[in-house]
């Protein structure tokens, strides 16, 4: 009986607080019809949005400065001989920051002729999308190679362009991506000179010494890192790369 009457002790403040808790709030996930134009206006807003999450991450791939950065840090790391060093992670990172601030004004650009018209429902979701892309449009032209957008109207057998709005995105951004391509296999290949004559040169030293068994690269790594950071490397590395953008 006692034993009864300790467990009815410790279970009426658990019934209490179950009887004065507040109602779980209940979600409705049923998809009606807008009966507004308003509410169509909405429920597009929230599929853009999506859809704009979704395809974030290749929109900053083939529209921006990463491809650039990624290969020419990556290359870097190759040059130098540190193996995972820096970490991919990091390196990715990297990139990302320094995309965001070299693609910064041109977002600002898209927001403000674009984006805000449209949220105050100023202007429709063709001309905003227009608007919004003609910034990235100008970035992916000035650095593009007109060899290589000639290579994709080759292909279509289209006409040539008379202004930047006659390009269509489904050219420039192939287009850009292969200029991308190119330009950073050149900066990875002056980044690699340097260092290469410190391998050649440690080589030659090794094989003088009749050490042909020891591997340069375990002897040229710290002369290698060592000049790299006593020329500031990183600094000159990343104003260069901001400045190649035009």
């Amino acid at each position: 009986m006692k034993k009864i009457v300790l467990l009815l002790f410790f279970l009426l403040p658990l019934v209490a607080a179950e009887v004065n808790a507040p109602p779980i709030p209940v979600v409705d996930l049923t998809i009606n019809s807008p009966e507004t134009p308003t509410q169509l206006v909405k429920s597009l807003n929230i599929m853009i949005l999506l859809t704009i999450l979704v395809l974030a991450p290749s929109i900053v791939l083939v529209m921006t400065s990463f491809v650039r950065l990624l290969v020419v840090f990556s290359f870097l790391r190759q040059a130098l001989g540190t193996q995972q060093l820096p970490p991919s992670q990091l390196l990715i990172s990297l990139a990302l920051v320094l995309t965001f601030f070299i693609m910064e004004p041109y977002a600002k650009v898209a927001y403000k002729q674009g984006i805000e018209p449209y949220m105050n429902e100023k202007i429709g979701y063709q001309e905003a999308f227009e608007k919004s892309v003609k910034p990235f449009k100008n970035f992916m032209i000035k650095n593009t190679r007109e060899k290589d957008l000639a290579l994709f109207y080759r292909i279509r057998h289209m006409p040539n362009p008379k202004t930047i709005d006659d390009v269509p995105l489904s050219i420039l951004v192939p287009a850009f991506m292969i200029s991308e391509l190119k330009t950073a296999f050149e900066i990875g290949f002056l980044i690699y000179l340097p260092f290469l004559i410190i391998d050649m040169v440690v080589s030659a030293i090794l094989m003088s010494l009749g050490m042909m068994m020891l591997p340069p690269v375990m002897i040229s790594l710290p002369f290698k890192l060592l000049v790299f950071v006593l020329v500031d490397g990183w600094n000159l590395l990343v104003q260069s790369l901001v400045e190649s953008f035009k």
